[in-house]
């Protein structure tokens, strides 16, 4: 699997959300600045290409929907992540959240309360 471009993330958002749209229904929900209709389709064509998206097609027009789930697409960039940056270790990936007080005391605990369930 590829990784995507934050554009082309940005549009799969939409998809995930949306579940079946064709390219004015995404050009509508683009936040900020909005690419030009033709630059929106190509990004389309190119998840379509890269296996994110498929399509129906309605004459010469195409309903687009993704292939690949949030979640497969989540699992496999957050695995990634922690090998590339955090050497296989989710032990400093959440120092590193500690670390940059951008995790709380009472989320580790909910953390290792969950882990602890597991068992």
């Amino acid at each position: 699997m590829q990784k995507l471009t934050n554009k082309e993330e940005e549009i799969m958002k939409i998809l995930w959300r949306l579940e079946k749209a064709f390219v004015k229904e995404i050009l509508r929900d683009v936040k900020g600045d909005k690419p030009h209709y033709n630059t929106l389709s190509t990004i389309v064509r190119n998840l379509e290409e890269k296996g994110y998206v498929g399509y129906e097609a309605f004459g010469n027009t195409h309903r687009y929907f993704p292939k690949i789930t949030k979640e497969a697409y989540r699992k496999t960039f957050i695995n990634s992540t922690i090998a590339d940056y955090y050497d296989n270790s989710y032990k400093s990936l959440v120092s590193f959240f500690a670390n940059e007080e951008k995790i709380s005391i009472e989320e580790l605990k909910e953390i290792i309360k969950l882990i602890e369930n597991k068992k």
